[in-house]
Protein backbone atom coordinates (compact mmCIF):
# COMPACT_ATOMS: atom_id res chain seq x y z
CA UNK A 1 0.00 0.00 0.00
CA UNK A 2 2.83 2.53 0.62
CA UNK A 3 5.93 2.34 -1.73
CA UNK A 4 9.16 4.23 -1.61
CA UNK A 5 10.14 5.76 -4.61
CA UNK A 6 13.73 8.14 -5.20
CA UNK A 7 13.38 11.25 -6.80
CA UNK A 8 16.09 14.16 -7.02
CA UNK A 9 15.33 17.86 -5.87
CA UNK A 10 16.69 20.80 -6.81
CA UNK A 11 18.30 22.30 -3.67
CA UNK A 12 18.22 26.27 -5.74
CA UNK A 13 14.84 25.92 -6.49
CA UNK A 14 12.67 22.68 -5.35
CA UNK A 15 11.91 21.50 -8.45
CA UNK A 16 11.28 17.62 -8.38
CA UNK A 17 12.99 15.20 -11.52
CA UNK A 18 12.98 11.51 -12.27
CA UNK A 19 16.16 10.70 -12.39
CA UNK A 20 19.44 12.98 -12.06
CA UNK A 21 21.19 15.49 -14.12
CA UNK A 22 23.58 18.03 -13.96
CA UNK A 23 21.36 20.70 -14.53
CA UNK A 24 17.97 21.78 -13.35
CA UNK A 25 16.06 22.25 -16.18
CA UNK A 26 13.82 24.52 -13.93
CA UNK A 27 16.47 27.23 -12.76
CA UNK A 28 19.68 26.27 -14.79
CA UNK A 29 21.82 26.08 -11.82
CA UNK A 30 24.61 23.03 -11.99
CA UNK A 31 24.81 20.19 -9.70
CA UNK A 32 21.78 21.32 -7.22
CA UNK A 33 19.92 17.50 -8.24
CA UNK A 34 20.06 15.81 -4.60
CA UNK A 35 18.58 12.00 -4.36
CA UNK A 36 15.76 11.91 -1.23
CA UNK A 37 13.56 9.54 -0.60
CA UNK A 38 9.48 9.76 -0.87
CA UNK A 39 6.69 7.64 0.69
CA UNK A 40 4.05 6.88 -2.05
CA UNK A 41 0.34 5.80 -0.85
CA UNK A 42 -1.26 4.00 -3.90
CA UNK A 43 -4.71 5.75 -5.05
CA UNK A 44 -6.84 3.26 -3.74
CA UNK A 45 -5.35 3.10 -0.26
CA UNK A 46 -5.66 7.11 -0.12
CA UNK A 47 -9.43 6.15 -0.95
CA UNK A 48 -9.87 3.61 1.60
CA UNK A 49 -8.36 6.27 4.26
CA UNK A 50 -10.28 9.31 3.22
CA UNK A 51 -10.16 11.83 5.53
CA UNK A 52 -9.38 9.62 8.67
CA UNK A 53 -7.43 11.96 10.59
CA UNK A 54 -7.35 12.76 14.55
CA UNK A 55 -9.60 16.30 16.15
CA UNK A 56 -6.68 17.81 17.76
CA UNK A 57 -6.61 20.16 20.28
CA UNK A 58 -7.12 23.91 19.39
CA UNK A 59 -6.45 26.71 22.24
CA UNK A 60 -6.71 30.72 22.21
CA UNK A 61 -3.34 32.20 21.86
CA UNK A 62 -4.20 34.80 24.92
CA UNK A 63 -4.39 31.33 27.06
CA UNK A 64 -1.68 29.74 26.61
CA UNK A 65 1.11 30.16 29.56
CA UNK A 66 4.55 31.33 28.81
CA UNK A 67 7.59 31.42 30.77
CA UNK A 68 11.03 32.53 29.90
CA UNK A 69 13.76 30.26 28.65
CA UNK A 70 16.49 29.27 31.20
CA UNK A 71 19.64 30.38 29.70
CA UNK A 72 22.88 28.15 30.53
CA UNK A 73 26.12 30.48 30.62
CA UNK A 74 28.75 29.05 28.36
CA UNK A 75 31.85 30.74 30.00
CA UNK A 76 32.72 32.89 27.04
CA UNK A 77 30.57 36.77 28.05
CA UNK A 78 30.94 37.50 23.71
CA UNK A 79 29.34 33.75 22.95
CA UNK A 80 26.57 34.40 25.50
CA UNK A 81 26.18 38.05 24.30
CA UNK A 82 25.60 36.57 20.71
CA UNK A 83 23.14 33.83 21.31
CA UNK A 84 21.14 36.51 23.69
CA UNK A 85 22.23 35.84 26.80
CA UNK A 86 23.17 32.58 27.14
CA UNK A 87 22.46 29.12 25.80
CA UNK A 88 18.51 27.71 26.02
CA UNK A 89 17.90 24.39 26.54
CA UNK A 90 16.75 22.06 23.92
CA UNK A 91 17.94 24.60 21.16
CA UNK A 92 20.18 24.17 18.20
CA UNK A 93 22.59 26.57 17.40
CA UNK A 94 24.65 26.39 13.66
CA UNK A 95 27.78 27.82 13.83
CA UNK A 96 29.72 28.10 10.14
CA UNK A 97 32.66 29.24 9.15
CA UNK A 98 36.18 28.89 7.29
CA UNK A 99 38.44 25.58 7.68
CA UNK A 100 40.67 26.55 10.55
CA UNK A 101 38.91 29.65 11.52
CA UNK A 102 38.14 28.27 15.19
CA UNK A 103 34.86 26.46 14.90
CA UNK A 104 36.14 23.73 16.82
CA UNK A 105 38.97 24.94 19.80
CA UNK A 106 35.54 27.35 20.50
CA UNK A 107 32.95 24.98 21.54
CA UNK A 108 35.86 22.82 22.77
CA UNK A 109 36.34 25.82 25.35
CA UNK A 110 33.07 25.99 25.85
CA UNK A 111 31.75 22.49 26.47
CA UNK A 112 34.80 21.52 28.97
CA UNK A 113 33.87 24.79 30.87
CA UNK A 114 29.81 23.56 30.70
CA UNK A 115 30.99 19.59 31.50
CA UNK A 116 32.35 20.77 35.18
CA UNK A 117 28.31 21.65 36.15
CA UNK A 118 26.48 19.78 33.12
CA UNK A 119 26.24 16.68 31.59
CA UNK A 120 27.99 16.92 27.94
CA UNK A 121 29.31 14.97 24.98
CA UNK A 122 31.15 15.72 21.70
CA UNK A 123 30.79 14.02 18.93
CA UNK A 124 33.84 14.49 16.30
CA UNK A 125 33.27 13.13 13.11
CA UNK A 126 36.23 14.56 11.54
CA UNK A 127 38.85 14.10 14.12
CA UNK A 128 40.21 11.14 16.39
CA UNK A 129 39.80 11.04 19.92
CA UNK A 130 43.57 11.61 20.36
CA UNK A 131 43.41 15.09 17.71
CA UNK A 132 40.50 16.15 19.92
CA UNK A 133 42.73 15.41 23.15
CA UNK A 134 45.98 17.08 21.79
CA UNK A 135 44.36 20.18 21.33
CA UNK A 136 42.60 20.42 24.62
CA UNK A 137 45.93 19.55 26.72
CA UNK A 138 47.58 22.01 24.46
CA UNK A 139 45.07 24.60 25.38
CA UNK A 140 44.95 23.77 28.81
CA UNK A 141 41.49 22.89 29.52
CA UNK A 142 40.07 20.65 32.26
CA UNK A 143 39.51 17.43 30.22
CA UNK A 144 38.49 15.21 33.18
CA UNK A 145 34.51 15.52 32.69
CA UNK A 146 34.17 16.04 29.32
CA UNK A 147 33.12 12.33 27.43
CA UNK A 148 33.56 12.63 23.84
CA UNK A 149 32.78 10.12 20.66
CA UNK A 150 33.58 9.37 17.21
CA UNK A 151 30.59 8.48 14.99
CA UNK A 152 29.49 9.62 11.83
CA UNK A 153 25.80 7.41 12.03
CA UNK A 154 22.80 9.60 13.44
CA UNK A 155 21.08 6.58 14.23
CA UNK A 156 24.04 5.72 16.90
CA UNK A 157 25.23 9.14 18.23
CA UNK A 158 20.76 9.56 18.91
CA UNK A 159 21.12 5.97 20.60
CA UNK A 160 24.62 6.91 22.30
CA UNK A 161 23.03 10.56 23.62
CA UNK A 162 19.75 8.96 24.66
CA UNK A 163 21.85 6.66 27.26
CA UNK A 164 24.17 9.27 28.45
CA UNK A 165 21.55 11.62 28.44
CA UNK A 166 24.07 15.00 27.99
CA UNK A 167 22.21 18.32 28.50
CA UNK A 168 24.67 20.12 26.08
CA UNK A 169 25.92 18.17 22.85
CA UNK A 170 28.41 19.25 20.27
CA UNK A 171 28.23 17.56 16.56
CA UNK A 172 31.49 18.34 14.36
CA UNK A 173 30.37 18.62 12.03
CA UNK A 174 27.48 17.97 10.21
CA UNK A 175 28.65 17.01 6.32
CA UNK A 176 30.59 13.72 7.94
CA UNK A 177 26.86 12.31 9.30
CA UNK A 178 24.87 9.77 7.90
CA UNK A 179 21.67 8.44 7.81
CA UNK A 180 21.29 4.36 7.29
CA UNK A 181 17.64 5.54 6.01
CA UNK A 182 19.33 7.13 2.55
CA UNK A 183 21.44 5.15 0.19
CA UNK A 184 23.73 8.59 -0.76
CA UNK A 185 26.97 9.15 -0.03
CA UNK A 186 27.81 11.30 3.52
CA UNK A 187 28.15 15.37 2.45
CA UNK A 188 25.53 15.15 -0.14
CA UNK A 189 22.42 17.72 0.21
CA UNK A 190 19.61 14.77 1.42
CA UNK A 191 22.23 13.33 3.88
CA UNK A 192 22.95 16.81 5.36
CA UNK A 193 19.53 17.85 5.65
CA UNK A 194 17.85 14.40 7.22
CA UNK A 195 20.85 14.05 9.68
CA UNK A 196 19.82 17.76 10.76
CA UNK A 197 16.39 16.81 11.05
CA UNK A 198 16.96 13.93 13.14
CA UNK A 199 19.61 15.75 15.43
CA UNK A 200 17.00 18.50 15.98
CA UNK A 201 14.09 16.21 16.90
CA UNK A 202 16.25 14.69 19.52
CA UNK A 203 17.10 17.96 20.77
CA UNK A 204 13.55 19.08 21.07
CA UNK A 205 12.37 15.97 22.71
CA UNK A 206 15.10 15.71 25.52
CA UNK A 207 15.83 19.42 26.22
CA UNK A 208 19.14 18.74 25.18
CA UNK A 209 20.93 21.85 23.54
CA UNK A 210 22.49 20.98 20.66
CA UNK A 211 25.65 22.89 18.53
CA UNK A 212 26.40 21.59 15.02
CA UNK A 213 29.18 22.77 12.74
CA UNK A 214 28.82 23.13 9.34
CA UNK A 215 31.47 24.59 6.62
CA UNK A 216 31.06 27.20 4.57
CA UNK A 217 31.18 27.51 0.32
CA UNK A 218 33.54 29.75 -1.61
CA UNK A 219 30.75 32.22 -1.41
CA UNK A 220 30.65 31.85 2.42
CA UNK A 221 27.37 30.63 2.62
CA UNK A 222 26.98 27.11 4.83
CA UNK A 223 27.54 24.31 2.76
CA UNK A 224 24.74 21.78 1.68
CA UNK A 225 21.18 23.12 1.53
CA UNK A 226 19.84 26.50 2.32
CA UNK A 227 17.35 24.82 4.50
CA UNK A 228 19.42 23.59 7.29
CA UNK A 229 19.04 27.81 8.47
CA UNK A 230 15.10 27.21 8.63
CA UNK A 231 15.28 23.88 10.92
CA UNK A 232 17.91 25.59 13.34
CA UNK A 233 16.80 27.93 16.64
CA UNK A 234 20.32 29.79 15.71
CA UNK A 235 22.94 30.72 13.20
CA UNK A 236 26.11 31.97 14.03
CA UNK A 237 28.91 32.87 11.28
CA UNK A 238 32.51 32.59 12.10
CA UNK A 239 34.16 35.29 10.75
CA UNK A 240 38.03 36.59 10.18
CA UNK A 241 40.67 37.47 7.88
CA UNK A 242 43.39 34.78 7.68
CA UNK A 243 46.45 37.29 8.62
CA UNK A 244 44.85 38.61 11.50
CA UNK A 245 44.18 36.77 14.35
CA UNK A 246 40.72 38.35 15.20
CA UNK A 247 37.54 36.87 15.28
CA UNK A 248 34.22 37.37 14.94
CA UNK A 249 31.24 35.51 15.42
CA UNK A 250 28.06 37.14 13.91
CA UNK A 251 24.29 35.69 14.93
CA UNK A 252 21.99 35.64 11.38
CA UNK A 253 19.68 34.39 13.05
CA UNK A 254 17.85 34.12 16.75
CA UNK A 255 14.71 32.86 18.16
CA UNK A 256 15.80 33.53 21.24
CA UNK A 257 17.94 36.71 20.93
CA UNK A 258 18.44 39.95 18.79
CA UNK A 259 20.15 38.97 15.29
CA UNK A 260 23.55 40.89 13.74
CA UNK A 261 24.90 40.74 17.04
CA UNK A 262 28.90 40.41 17.31
CA UNK A 263 31.16 38.80 19.64
CA UNK A 264 34.75 39.43 19.06
CA UNK A 265 37.44 37.26 20.18
CA UNK A 266 41.57 36.65 19.54
CA UNK A 267 43.16 33.83 18.89
CA UNK A 268 46.29 33.09 20.89
CA UNK A 269 47.95 30.03 21.73
CA UNK A 270 46.01 29.22 24.31
CA UNK A 271 42.74 29.19 22.31
CA UNK A 272 40.45 32.20 21.43
CA UNK A 273 39.95 34.82 24.05
CA UNK A 274 37.78 37.68 24.42
CA UNK A 275 38.23 41.06 23.59
CA UNK A 276 35.96 43.23 26.27
CA UNK A 277 36.96 46.62 23.85
CA UNK A 278 36.82 45.83 20.42
CA UNK A 279 36.72 49.52 19.44
CA UNK A 280 40.25 49.61 20.46
CA UNK A 281 41.36 46.92 17.37
CA UNK A 282 39.52 48.85 15.17
CA UNK A 283 41.41 52.21 15.27
CA UNK A 284 44.64 53.16 14.06
CA UNK A 285 46.15 55.53 16.00
CA UNK A 286 48.47 57.22 13.90
CA UNK A 287 51.46 59.94 15.28
CA UNK A 288 49.85 63.02 12.82
CA UNK A 289 46.48 62.83 11.09
CA UNK A 290 46.44 61.71 7.35
CA UNK A 291 44.17 62.32 4.50
CA UNK A 292 41.26 59.97 3.65
CA UNK A 293 40.73 58.50 7.48
CA UNK A 294 37.68 58.74 9.69
CA UNK A 295 36.15 57.31 12.39
CA UNK A 296 32.89 56.34 12.38
CA UNK A 297 30.31 55.02 15.21
CA UNK A 298 28.34 51.49 13.70
CA UNK A 299 26.13 49.49 16.05
CA UNK A 300 26.32 45.79 15.93
CA UNK A 301 23.21 44.51 17.58
CA UNK A 302 22.87 46.18 20.79
CA UNK A 303 26.78 47.21 21.07
CA UNK A 304 27.93 50.96 19.40
CA UNK A 305 31.37 50.03 17.70
CA UNK A 306 33.88 52.77 16.63
CA UNK A 307 35.59 51.72 13.04
CA UNK A 308 38.03 53.59 11.20
CA UNK A 309 37.07 53.90 7.83
CA UNK A 310 39.55 54.70 4.70
CA UNK A 311 39.59 55.96 1.39
CA UNK A 312 42.03 56.45 -1.53
CA UNK A 313 41.13 58.25 -4.48
CA UNK A 314 43.76 57.88 -7.45
CA UNK A 315 43.86 58.97 -11.32
CA UNK A 316 42.61 55.79 -12.99
CA UNK A 317 44.84 54.59 -15.87
CA UNK A 318 41.71 53.05 -17.91
CA UNK A 319 38.43 52.68 -16.92
CA UNK A 320 37.49 54.34 -13.11
CA UNK A 321 37.29 51.44 -10.82
CA UNK A 322 35.02 51.96 -7.45
CA UNK A 323 35.99 49.45 -4.91
CA UNK A 324 34.69 48.63 -1.57
CA UNK A 325 36.01 46.45 1.26
CA UNK A 326 33.52 46.24 4.17
CA UNK A 327 30.70 48.13 2.51
CA UNK A 328 28.30 47.92 -0.30
CA UNK A 329 30.05 48.86 -3.55
CA UNK A 330 26.63 49.52 -4.77
CA UNK A 331 26.10 51.95 -2.16
CA UNK A 332 29.80 53.95 -2.78
CA UNK A 333 28.60 54.24 -6.45
CA UNK A 334 25.60 56.24 -5.15
CA UNK A 335 27.23 58.17 -2.38
CA UNK A 336 29.68 59.36 -5.11
CA UNK A 337 27.18 60.68 -7.45
CA UNK A 338 25.55 62.62 -4.08
CA UNK A 339 28.73 63.70 -3.38
CA UNK A 340 28.86 65.19 -6.72
CA UNK A 341 25.44 66.46 -7.55
CA UNK A 342 24.93 68.07 -4.05
CA UNK A 343 28.62 68.31 -2.88
CA UNK A 344 30.37 70.09 -5.90
CA UNK A 345 32.55 67.94 -5.39
CA UNK A 346 33.52 64.96 -8.59
CA UNK A 347 35.48 61.84 -8.86
CA UNK A 348 35.28 61.08 -12.55
CA UNK A 349 37.90 59.96 -14.19
CA UNK A 350 39.44 58.41 -10.61
CA UNK A 351 39.44 55.25 -8.95
CA UNK A 352 38.26 55.06 -5.82
CA UNK A 353 38.89 52.67 -3.25
CA UNK A 354 37.25 52.51 0.67
CA UNK A 355 37.68 50.53 3.20
CA UNK A 356 36.57 49.61 6.84
CA UNK A 357 39.94 48.56 8.80
CA UNK A 358 39.94 45.52 11.16
CA UNK A 359 37.97 43.18 8.41
CA UNK A 360 34.62 44.45 9.75
CA UNK A 361 31.42 44.28 7.21
CA UNK A 362 29.04 47.65 8.41
CA UNK A 363 25.71 46.52 6.63
CA UNK A 364 24.09 49.93 8.00
CA UNK A 365 23.62 53.28 6.05
CA UNK A 366 24.39 55.06 8.81
CA UNK A 367 28.11 54.43 7.40
CA UNK A 368 27.25 56.92 4.29
CA UNK A 369 28.48 60.09 5.78
CA UNK A 370 32.08 58.64 7.07
CA UNK A 371 32.39 56.98 3.60
CA UNK A 372 31.80 60.72 1.74
CA UNK A 373 33.80 62.71 4.30
CA UNK A 374 36.66 60.22 3.81
CA UNK A 375 36.33 60.08 0.23
CA UNK A 376 36.35 63.84 0.00
CA UNK A 377 40.07 64.26 2.79
CA UNK A 378 41.54 61.70 0.21
CA UNK A 379 40.75 63.85 -2.85
CA UNK A 380 41.62 67.22 -1.39
CA UNK A 381 44.60 65.87 0.24
CA UNK A 382 43.55 67.39 3.44
CA UNK A 383 43.79 65.21 6.78
CA UNK A 384 40.65 65.52 9.62
CA UNK A 385 41.15 65.69 13.08
CA UNK A 386 42.14 62.91 15.00
CA UNK A 387 39.33 63.95 17.71
CA UNK A 388 36.67 63.90 15.03
CA UNK A 389 33.73 61.04 14.68
CA UNK A 390 31.20 60.81 12.16
CA UNK A 391 27.80 59.33 11.47
CA UNK A 392 24.61 59.40 9.24
CA UNK A 393 22.60 58.29 6.54
CA UNK A 394 22.65 60.34 3.09
CA UNK A 395 19.65 60.54 0.59
CA UNK A 396 19.65 60.81 -3.21
CA UNK A 397 18.78 64.85 -2.94
CA UNK A 398 21.52 65.24 -0.43
CA UNK A 399 20.02 65.59 3.36
CA UNK A 400 21.21 63.68 6.40
CA UNK A 401 18.99 61.36 7.68
CA UNK A 402 19.34 60.67 11.45
CA UNK A 403 20.05 56.88 12.34
CA UNK A 404 18.73 54.95 15.37
CA UNK A 405 20.60 54.75 18.58
CA UNK A 406 22.33 58.25 18.41
CA UNK A 407 22.51 59.23 21.88
CA UNK A 408 24.35 55.77 22.64
CA UNK A 409 26.93 56.33 19.76
CA UNK A 410 28.03 59.60 20.60
CA UNK A 411 28.76 58.09 24.74
CA UNK A 412 30.42 55.61 23.47
CA UNK A 413 33.06 57.86 21.39
CA UNK A 414 33.06 60.44 24.44
CA UNK A 415 34.51 57.20 26.31
CA UNK A 416 37.08 56.84 23.96
CA UNK A 417 38.32 60.05 24.09
CA UNK A 418 36.74 62.17 20.91
CA UNK A 419 36.14 65.58 21.17
CA UNK A 420 34.09 66.80 18.45
CA UNK A 421 31.39 64.85 15.97
CA UNK A 422 29.52 65.21 12.76
CA UNK A 423 26.30 63.39 13.04
CA UNK A 424 22.24 64.39 11.52
CA UNK A 425 20.40 66.90 13.09
CA UNK A 426 17.67 64.85 14.09
CA UNK A 427 20.37 62.77 16.43
CA UNK A 428 21.72 66.13 18.14
CA UNK A 429 21.07 65.01 21.91
CA UNK A 430 18.64 67.41 24.19
CA UNK A 431 21.17 67.68 27.06
CA UNK A 432 25.29 68.15 26.06
CA UNK A 433 27.47 64.94 26.87
CA UNK A 434 30.54 65.48 28.56
CA UNK A 435 33.30 65.66 26.49
CA UNK A 436 32.24 65.91 23.53
CA UNK A 437 30.91 68.66 20.61
CA UNK A 438 27.90 67.75 18.54
CA UNK A 439 27.44 69.33 15.79
CA UNK A 440 24.22 68.82 13.73
CA UNK A 441 24.22 69.02 9.65
CA UNK A 442 20.83 68.27 7.87
CA UNK A 443 22.48 68.61 4.18
CA UNK A 444 25.20 67.47 2.80
CA UNK A 445 26.41 70.46 1.77
CA UNK A 446 26.63 71.52 5.47
CA UNK A 447 28.32 68.76 6.28
CA UNK A 448 31.36 69.96 4.17
CA UNK A 449 31.56 73.24 5.48
CA UNK A 450 31.67 71.91 8.83
CA UNK A 451 34.78 70.57 8.26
Amino acid sequence: MVKVRTVFVCSACGTEASKWGGQCADCGEWNTLAEQQRAVVSKAAARAVGYAGTVAQVSVLDAIATEDAPRIATGLSELDRVLGGGLVTGSVVLIGGDPGIGKSTILLQTLTHLAQSSPALYITGEESLSQVAMRGRRLELPLNKLRVMAETQVETIIATAEQERPRILVVDSIQTLYTDSLTSAPGGVSQIRESAAMLTRYAKRSGCALFLVGHVTKEGSLAGPRVLEHMVDCVLYFEGEADSRFRLIRAVKNRFGAVNELGVFAMTDRGLREVSNPSAIFLSRYDQPIPGSVVMITREGTRPLLVEVQALVDDAFSNPRRVAVGLDQNRLAMLLAVLHRHGGISSQGQDVFVNVVGGVKVLETGSDLAVVLAVTSSLRGQALDSDLVVFGEIGLSGEIRPVPNGQERLKEAAKHGFARAIVPRGNVPKQAIEGIKVIGVGRLSEALDAL
